[in-house]
């Protein structure tokens, strides 16, 4: 009679643990579509043509509106509308978000259109940096030293792509600005991705349809007058607006922060890329000094925040491995020189998993 083998089959995972890499791997699918997407969306803008950016930037508000809108309608999720008109500061904040963001699409759909994609590719590689020092001077946030140099390095970067291109790369700042003031009103707001898309354009639409109106009587207006399919370019920036925002949220709650903070750098790859590749821009040596410099600091903050976060969980299993230790009778505990150490407190171990204050 043959033996039997001593090595057991390996037990099924746990349904749990399978439902989380599913979900997992779905968050992850969820991100990369999202920024490749925007990554992508420089080469819809010019199908618009020949809509001025004007145009293409009220009817993406319009439009943008009637689509989360019925996705609301899909989710049966008003409550929050109720509750945000009745918090006129948060109403505010929600204004100025819309503003905001109004000159950031604004800008960028007349740099793709005008041949800038890789001046406004460069606006969103710098976004981290803006963002980090907004950080410092209007929240009073203290940097680690590796923070200070990747935002040294990313005001060089912008000194030296001053001087090649004989004037400072405002396309590029504009749009780094506005989004990373629109980031910091939205956190402010607390609203979700949807949410907050909703009412943003809801405040858009009434000027955004006023204008469009305003071309139709001036017989300046595209939609309805350069052919069918132009017209259904223009309600699909609606589409093009909402679905990667939908991405994201469903990446937001199933991926780490540290996961989407390298997925945020498929957008402006993507653009740049673009930009080189498919739009022929030129790439004059001081531009790629510049952009190296810019990947430099990016790099160095990439690097620092997985090592805080390394240290960081290492420091919280250590506490949490000691805590039952500190907790137990003084009689089970294992002599020190006489010396008795307090057990550490939950705010002891929250200082320990955030050592300084994160951006």
């Amino acid at each position: 009679m043959k033996p039997s083998s001593s090595t057991a089959p390996a037990p099924p995972a746990p349904p749990e643990a399978t439902a989380g890499a599913l979900s997992a791997r779905a968050g992850l699918f969820n991100g990369v579509a999202a920024y490749s997407m925007w990554g992508l969306v420089p080469l819809f803008w010019p199908l618009l043509k020949p809509a001025g950016a004007g145009e293409i930037l009220a009817h993406r508000m319009v439009w943008s509106l009637a689509v989360v809108g019925i996705v609301l309608v899909v989710l049966r999720r008003w409550s929050w509308a109720g509750e945000l008109v009745r918090q006129p500061r948060r109403l505010g904040l929600v204004t100025v978000a819309a503003a905001v963001i109004t000159v950031n699409w604004g800008l960028y759909i007349w740099s793709v259109n005008s041949n800038h994609v890789v001046e406004a590719s460069l606006g969103y590689f710098i976004n981290p940096l803006v963002t980090i020092a907004m950080g410092v001077l209007l929240l009073k946030e203290r940097l680690r030293p590796v923070q200070w140099a990747a935002v040294g390095t990313g005001l060089a970067a912008v000194l030296v792509l001053a001087f090649g291109y004989g004037q400072p790369p405002w396309i590029s700042l504009v749009l780094a600005f506005s989004f990373a003031t629109y980031g910091l009103v939205k956190k402010k707001v607390n609203l979700g991705g949807v949410e907050s898309l909703a009412a943003e354009t809801a405040i858009q639409f009434l000027p955004a349809l006023g204008f469009v109106l305003w071309l139709g009587a001036r017989g300046e207006s595209t939609f309805g007058t350069a052919g069918g399919g132009h017209a259904v370019l223009l309600a699909l920036t609606g589409v093009v607006t909402a679905v990667p925002l939908v991405c994201f949220g469903a990446a937001a709650i199933r991926v780490p922060l540290s996961t989407l903070g390298l997925l945020q750098y498929l957008a402006p790859v993507f653009q740049f890329v673009l930009g080189v590749l498919y739009f022929k821009e030129e790439m004059p040596p001081e531009r790629w000094a510049g952009f190296g410099l810019v990947w430099l600091a990016l790099t160095l903050l990439t690097w620092d925040a997985f090592r805080t976060a390394h240290r960081n969980r290492a420091r919280a299993a250590e506490l949490a491995d000691r805590l039952p230790q500190a907790a137990a009778p003084a009689a089970e505990q294992p002599a020190a020189s006489g010396s008795v150490e307090a057990a550490p407190g939950p705010e002891t171990v929250a200082a320990a998993e955030d050592p300084a204050p994160r951006l």
